[in-house]
C-alpha cells in the first residue's frame, strides 16, 4: 500500500531535517523548526534522537514552547520539561490555555506550579482547579472554559451587539450557550440563527432545547461516542447539577480517537503508547521484559505438555514436523476471533447483551473454517507420510484447536472487562497459551492412543 501524501510529507520532512543537522546550519534548521504548527513540532521532536531533539527544543521559538508540549507524549513531555529552566516553565505556561494547562500542571516542578498559580488572577485560578478536579479521562478533564454565554430573555440583537463589543469568539465556536441565572444549562444558541433570525427575536424563542448536555463524569470514550453519533463540533459539560463548567471541542475529542487507537495497539504488546520512541536502552527493556518474562512461562507451559508425550514423538517423528501446524493454524484464528471483539467492545458494539450471539457467530466460523482446512491439511499429511491415521489425526486436532481458538478469542476480552482489566492487555499471551496447550495436548493425546 503507498503511503499517503502526509506520510510522504512528514517523511520528506524528517530527511530535510536530518540533512540540515548533518551540515549543522543552525539557522536554517531555527526557520524550519519555527515555521511548522506547534503540532507537527512536536510530532518532529518524537521522530528525532534525544541529542537531536535536545538541539532542536532550543531552536523552538519560547511563545511555541507552551503548545507544543501539550502535544507530545508524556515520557518526551517530562525530559523536555527537565531540559528547561524554572523561569522558561513559568513563561510557556502563562501561554497557554486554562484546559491544556490543567494537562501539563502535574508534570511540573513544585516551584513552577507555585509561580504559575500565582501569576493567575483569582477567577482563572478556581478555573483551574475546577477543571483538576477531574480526571484526565473523563468529561471534565477533557473541557476547557473559553464558553460564552447569554441569558435566554435577551433580544438576538442584544447578543450582536455583545459579540461586537466583545471583539473576538473562541475558536470552534458553533453555538452560544443558554444559562439561567444560576448559570444552569438551558440550551444552546446556533451561531448561524443568530446571524440569520429577527434580531428583534429572544433568545428563549430562537435557541434549542432539546440538546443534552454532557455530564463532567463521563468518561472520555463515550463522549468520543457522542461526538461522532452526533456530528458534533462542541458540546456543553455540566456538573450533576447541571450548573455550566464548560465545553469540549472537536480538536479535543480528535486527541481521544488517536490515544485509544494507539493505547489498543500498544497495549495488545504489553506496551504504553506514552513511552519515548527513543526511550535508552535499559529503560526499553525494562519496561518490555516483565511481558516477556510472562510469555516465557506460558511457553514454558506448553513445553511441559509436549514433554508429557515424549514417548510418542521419539516413536513417530512426523509428529515433531506436524505440530507446528495445528499451534499456528490455532493462533492465527484466534488472533482473528481477539481482533475483532476487541475492536468491537472499544467501539461499542459488544457488551453483555450482544456477547452470546458473537460467541455463538465466531464457534461457527471456527467450525466452518477447521472444517476446510483440516481437511485440506489432513489430506497433505496423509499422503506425504503415506498413513491416513496421521492424516486424521492432524485433521481432527486442527478442527478442535481452531474450535476453542474461536472460543478464547472471542470469551477472553470479556472475561477481562468483566473484572476490569484493560482488553486489550496481554489478551494475545493468553489466547497463544491455550491455542499451544490445546493444540499439542489434542494432537499429541490423539496419536498416542491412535499409533501406539
Amino acid at each position: 500500500m503507498p503511503d499517503s501524501p502526509d506520510n510522504e510529507q512528514t517523511q520528506t520532512r524528517l530527511q530535510r531535517f536530518a540533512t540540515a543537522l548533518a551540515s549543522g546550519r543552525l539557522v536554517n534548521i531555527r526557520r524550519m523548526v519555527n515555521e511548522l504548527y506547534p503540532a507537527e513540532i512536536a510530532h518532529l521532536l518524537e521522530s528525532l534522537h534525544p541529542s537531536e531533539r535536545e538541539l532542536v527544543w532550543e531552536l523552538v521559538e519560547p511563545e511555541k514552547d507552551g503548545e507544543v508540549l501539550t502535544y507530545v507524549n508524556d515520557d518526551v513531555r517530562a525530559k523536555l520539561i527537565r531540559q528547561m529552566a524554572p523561569a522558561e516553565l513559568v513563561a510557556a505556561a502563562e501561554t497557554m490555555e486554562t484546559d491544556d494547562l490543567a494537562d501539563l500542571l502535574q508534570d511540573l516542578p513544585d516551584i513552577v506550579i507555585q509561580e504559575v498559580l500565582a501569576s493567575m488572577g483569582s477567577q482563572d485560578r478556581e478555573r483551574l482547579e475546577t477543571m483538576l478536579a477531574y480526571s484526565e479521562d473523563t468529561a471534565g478533564g477533557l473541557m476547557n472554559i473559553d464558553t460564552i454565554t447569554v441569558r435566554p430573555n435577551v433580544t438576538l440583537d442584544v447578543v450582536l451587539r455583545y459579540l461586537r463589543l466583545r471583539g473576538e469568539i473562541p475558536p470552534m465556536t458553533d453555538y452560544l450557550i443558554v444559562v439561567n441565572r444560576a448559570d444552569r444549562y438551558i440550551g444552546l444558541l446556533s451561531i448561524s440563527d443568530l446571524l440569520t433570525k429577527d434580531p428583534s427575536l429572544s433568545v428563549g424563542r430562537v435557541m434549542e432545547k432539546d440538546i443534552d448536555p454532557i455530564p463532567a463524569l463521563m468518561t472520555a470514550r463515550e463522549v468520543a461516542e457522542i461526538f461522532e453519533f452526533r456530528d458534533l463540533i462542541s458540546a456543553p459539560v455540566v456538573d450533576d447539577d447541571g450548573k455550566l463548567l464548560g465545553r469540549i471541542t472537536i480538536d479535543d475529542v480528535v486527541d481521544v480517537i488517536r490515544d485509544e487507537a494507539e493505547h489498543s495497539i500498544m497495549s495488545m504488546a504489553g506496551m504504553d503508547e506514552e513511552d519515548d520512541i527513543f526511550a535508552p536502552v535499559v529503560t526499553s527493556s525494562r519496561r518490555r521484559g516483565i511481558w516477556l518474562g510472562i510469555n516465557l512461562l506460558t511457553a514454558f507451559l506448553a513445553s511441559w505438555v509436549i514433554g508429557l508425550f515424549e514417548a510418542t514423538i521419539q516413536q513417530i517423528v512426523a509428529l515433531a514436523v506436524l505440530m507446528p501446524i495445528v499451534a499456528s493454524m490455532g493462533g492465527i484464528a484466534g488472533s482473528q476471533t481477539l481482533t475483532l471483539v476487541i475492536r468491537g467492545m472499544a467501539l461499542g458494539y459488544i457488551d453483555s447483551a450482544n456477547a452470546k450471539r458473537i460467541l455463538i457467530k465466531e464457534l461457527a466460523v471456527g467450525a466452518l473454517n477447521g472444517l476446510l482446512w483440516a481437511l485440506v491439511v489432513g489430506v497433505v499429511a496423509g499422503i506425504w507420510f503415506s498413513d491416513i491415521r496421521i492424516g486424521l489425526i492432524i485433521g481432527v486436532a486442527m478442527m478442535i484447536n481452531m474450535v476453542m481458538a474461536a472460543l478464547a478469542g472471542a470469551t477472553i476480552p470479556l472475561l477481562m472487562r468483566r473484572f476490569g482489566v484493560d482488553p486489550a492487555l496481554s489478551s494475545s499471551v493468553v489466547l497463544t497459551t491455550v491455542t499451544d496447550v490445546v493444540g499439542f495436548s489434542v494432537f499429541l493425546g490423539l496419536a498416542t492412543l491412535l499409533l501406539l
